[in-house]
């Protein structure tokens, strides 16, 4: 079977992490043996995907308005039999992976039929957050309220389970609340980026953040809509690997 890739780009150049530090900054070793420091969006504590010494991807982008060419895109991660998966680590990317699937219908049977996709549009208590993706479905679908999709890039796993978060996130926790909050006059979905391959179910973090799972636990209760999507990071592209579920026995595990 064929994937075809949802997003293709200029390939990417691969080197050895070194060390990343003051949360931004990574310095890699390219192939040629020139040391080189990069952009590293995810400012999160990347766990289980942070390996000093292992195999990384760049992207080479020279601009006039950045303080640095290089961008750290992708980290390797190895199972415990040797297998190889690439994790997308730069975290500007999931909104934008999950527009392109919606435009593409491959989220059609969850989402429905479309007709606007607005995206960081103000929302929440005194509008003072923004919603990653507003969607105003189409005139023939049967549920005509608008759509609030809040995204979350998701890199950690424990054996085969995604889990997010990896650390608190206090911004996280609110956005579940105000998911809760404009419900039933609209449509809350929670998507969980998986952004790596090597994933079969998605849950909570809940030793990152017990608080997180409990409101999670709360809004799935209450009526948020959760799809976690998958994707696979290649050096020249990003293809679509369908939806997870939600894992439901790790879920009535509470830690709280």
């Amino acid at each position: 079977m064929v994937i075809e890739p949802l997003l293709t780009f200029p390939s990417l150049e691969e080197g050895i992490l070194l060390k990343r530090y003051k949360r931004f900054l990574a310095d890699v070793e390219l192939k040629g043996g020139e040391i080189v420091t990069a952009h590293c969006a995810n400012t999160g504590p990347m766990t289980g995907v942070l390996n000093q010494g292992g195999r990384v991807r760049l992207r080479y982008a020279p601009s006039p308005t950045r303080k640095l060419d290089w961008s750290w895109e992708q980290a390797e991660v190895l199972g415990k039999k040797g297998e190889s998966t690439w994790v997308g680590i730069n975290t500007s990317l999931p909104n934008k992976l999950i527009r392109l699937a919606i435009e593409a219908d491959l989220l059609l049977d969850q989402i429905g039929l479309v007709k606007t996709i607005r995206q960081e549009v103000p929302y929440g208590l005194n509008r003072r957050s923004r919603i990653d993706l507003l969607i105003t479905p189409d005139e023939e679908s049967s549920d005509s309220r608008p759509i609030y999709v809040e995204v979350k890039n998701t890199t950690w796993k424990e054996g085969n389970v995604a889990l997010f978060p990896d650390t608190v996130t206090e911004r996280g926790q609110k956005h579940l609340k105000e998911l809760m909050g404009l419900l039933p006059e609209a449509r809350s979905v929670l998507v969980p980026c998986l952004s790596r391959s090597d994933v079969e179910t998605f849950a909570t973090g809940d030793t990152a953040d017990p608080l997180y799972g409990k409101l999670f636990r709360d809004a799935l209760n209450a009526g948020v809509e959760v799809i976690p999507c998958c994707f696979g990071f290649h050096q020249d592209k990003i293809t679509w690997e369908g939806t997870r579920m939600v894992n439901e026995k790790l879920l009535k595990k509470s830690r709280l």
